[in-house]
């Protein structure tokens, strides 16, 4: 394994990082948390951040630092509406070769399926 001269204090974070987060509150009063999670997406609104909800959880894009704060900020919210465990379960992606977005991701995908139906006819 190479070794780097560099301390890990000076080792900043990635500029731009994408993580995909599915959070349960746990010990809720209810099976339901669609309350729960109404209020994580009011926070993810008000982050200015690029997100976007899905059915197993959000998306959401950002500097490394404000995506990872806002999950936390996230955790803390809940806390504080008195629910005492909350769990996260996260994957965070980073690059530096170029600049692309989740949703130029999936557009992507989706222009492969459009060729490949086109070649099927």
């Amino acid at each position: 394994m190479a070794s780097s001269s560099k301390s890990t204090l000076t080792i900043g974070t990635p500029i731009r990082a994408t993580a995909d987060f599915c959070l349960l509150p746990l010990g809720t009063s209810s099976a339901s948390v669609s309350r729960q999670i109404a209020d994580v997406q009011l926070l993810m609104q008000k982050s200015g951040l690029n997100y976007s909800m899905h059915s197993a959880g959000t998306t959401v894009e950002g500097t490394w630092d404000e995506v990872t704060g806002v999950i936390g900020q996230a955790h803390s919210m809940l806390h504080e509406q008195g629910i005492v465990r909350v769990h996260t379960d996260i994957r965070i992606g980073s690059r530096t070769d170029k600049t692309e977005n989740f949703r130029d991701k999936v557009t992507a995908v989706e222009n492969h399926l459009a060729k490949d139906a086109e070649a099927a006819q």
